[in-house]
């Protein structure tokens, strides 16, 4: 997490960038002395040409230096016990205990860890993270042949819970349980368990709005786009026939989720009581009631700029229409 007041020290912009499989988002943040500010945003669809689309927004926000993240099978996190140790100690030890829980050779990754809490017992409770160098590397040359310069590499997954660490964390109704965070991107899904504020557990699914679109379009005999557009129908039969059109769908990205509750309630003596959705893929009408009730638990919306101050000079409506998509971008943004 941020050290967010020595952040405002003196004012500061920076960019989230984040590069998803059908659309590219990206939000500019101005950090001043007591507060964050959007004063830029954006979503273009990722189609055919990912270059002009990623000049398209950085000529637009005047900026040369980004920070970006990675998701899919490449993108590794775990949550381990380890002996309590001093951070520079952990550093220095990390990479020869990854190769115990990670899939891949660690001469094929970057490595990273942070201590979350102390265990009894003298240990302590660490988060890993590792991604394949060819997955960054791709990802860097791709930007730095744009003229780009990049900052920060994260995971999805923690970028969510970054954007949502700062407008919610203070909320004791939401801190004193144990919440998911489920980002419902094109084609993969990621899920976070927070406890007490602090993640326990993260992983990605192969269950996306892609799968919610496809289905709809199959089910209405229309074309993905149309079935696309149907998100923000406000025809009741229409959203109805949704509804219908979802469930099967819905269900399989429900047993992951349940899954990942269960091998999580296994382990520890709480339980998931709401779950938070954002994400292109969770816009469909009625999606999050037909999650709640398939898994017996509230499930709401979020907004990643709740705690951030908007330009005036800024589409609000506008911006309001795509805040839950931006989380991710949101959470790079604030690692500035």
């Amino acid at each position: 997490m941020f050290d967010f007041k020595k952040m405002m020290a003196k004012e500061k912009y920076a960019v989230g960038l984040n590069i998803g499989v059908s659309s590219v988002k990206a939000v500019k943040l101005k950090f001043s002395k007591d507060a964050a500010e959007v004063v830029g945003f954006t979503l273009e669809q990722n189609q055919f040409d990912m270059e002009s689309v990623l000049k398209g927004i950085m000529h637009d926000f005047g900026a040369r230096r980004v920070n970006i993240s990675v998701s899919g099978q490449q993108a590794i996190t775990r949550y381990i016990d380890f002996p309590k140790m001093k951070l520079e100690d952990l550093k220095q030890s990390i990479r020869f205990e990854a190769q115990k829980h990670i899939p891949f050779p660690v001469s094929e990754v970057n490595i990273d860890a942070v201590i979350l809490k102390d265990l009894p017992d003298n240990k302590m409770k660490v988060l890993l993270a590792a991604v394949k160098k060819d997955l960054i590397n791709q990802r860097l040359r791709l930007l730095r042949d744009l003229g780009l310069e990049v900052d920060i590499v994260d995971i999805d997954s923690l970028a969510l819970i970054n954007a949502f660490d700062y407008s919610y964390s203070q909320d004791p109704a939401i801190r004193s349980k144990t919440i998911a965070l489920l980002n419902i991107g094109s084609a993969t899904s990621n899920l976070n368990i927070l406890d007490d504020g602090l993640p326990a557990l993260s992983r990605d699914i192969n269950v996306g709005g892609n799968n919610f679109s496809q289905r709809v379009a199959d089910a209405l005999n229309i074309e993905f786009k149309a079935a696309e557009e149907l998100k923000l129908d406000k025809d009741r039969q229409k959203q109805d026939n949704v509804k219908a059109a979802l469930e099967p769908v819905l269900a399989k990205l429900g047993q992951e989720v349940r899954t990942s509750f269960d091998y999580y309630e296994s382990r520890s003596i709480t339980s998931v009581e709401k779950i938070f959705v954002s994400g292109g893929g969770s816009l469909y009408p009625g999606l999050d009631a037909l999650l709640a009730n398939m898994l017996s638990i509230d499930v709401e919306r979020w907004d990643p700029f709740l705690k951030i101050l908007i330009a005036p000079s800024l589409d609000q409506e506008k911006l309001k229409g795509v805040a839950g998509q931006m989380a991710v971008a949101v959470g790079l943004a604030l690692r500035a």
